[in-house]
């Protein structure tokens, strides 16, 4: 993968108007090669026997068949590259930008809250945060109580269980989450800020949030 630079969309537009223009030349030597094929079937026709109207009309279409289709090729590669160049113009605008990701990943500063995320399938009666340290030793359980379905944000204090100040470091968290008597699977989501956008050699869009590599869909939240 390569870094986007500024010029991206423009080298998406000309590489489109290049490919477009080598179809159109593509289809027009095919119409020529045909119009000059039935002009000299015309010409060279047996009087007694002359070319079937029937035959004709169908050769006309096979031509216009084909004609559509090239037509519709180049509107659907106009549609993937705008798609393509909307995408890069959309990631690009998301450099320095705190984004919410899949992760369990959680940053603490002395001093500071710092905040995760979790992502419920259905609405929960009880959610419960559990944060441990970077040994796997519990430090704070967080009862968050009721949450309908969909992305929520939390907030730490960087206190402990027993109200001490926590160390400035990496934590973890897992979430836990129950509707009535069934246990539901929440997602757990970490703080991410976008570095810069990779574009594939096949045209995806993805961005680096320095913990990997995402795609614009994997975003489920932009602070």
């Amino acid at each position: 993968m390569s870094t986007v630079g500024s010029a991206t969309s423009a080298e998406v537009i000309a590489a489109l108007q290049k490919n477009t223009a080598s179809t159109a030349s593509k289809t027009d030597a095919a119409q020529s090669r045909f119009l000059t094929l039935l002009t000299e079937q015309l010409k060279n026709q047996d009087p007694l026997n002359p070319v079937d109207n029937a035959q004709m009309t169908s050769q006309m279409a096979q031509i216009e068949t084909v004609n559509g289709l090239e037509k519709l090729n180049t509107t659907l590669a106009t549609l993937l590259a705008n798609s393509q160049s909307g995408e890069v113009l959309q990631a690009a605008a998301l450099v320095g930008k705190g984004v919410m990701v899949n992760g369990n990943g959680l940053s603490l500063t002395s001093g500071s809250k710092t905040y995760g995320g979790f992502e419920l399938p259905t609405a929960a009666d009880k959610v419960t945060v559990t944060i441990k340290d970077s040994n796997g030793l519990e430090v704070r359980k967080l009862e968050l109580g009721a949450a309908d379905a969909g992305v929520h944000n939390f907030a730490w204090d960087g206190l402990s269980a027993s109200g001490a100040q926590a160390a400035t470091g990496k934590y973890s968290i897992s979430v836990a989450a129950t509707r009535g008597d069934t246990t539901l699977k929440p997602v757990a989501l970490q703080i991410a800020t976008v570095n810069s956008v990779l574009r594939s050699s096949s045209g995806s869009v993805s961005l680096d949030v320095g913990s990997g590599v995402v795609s614009l869909a994997d975003i489920k939240q932009i602070l």
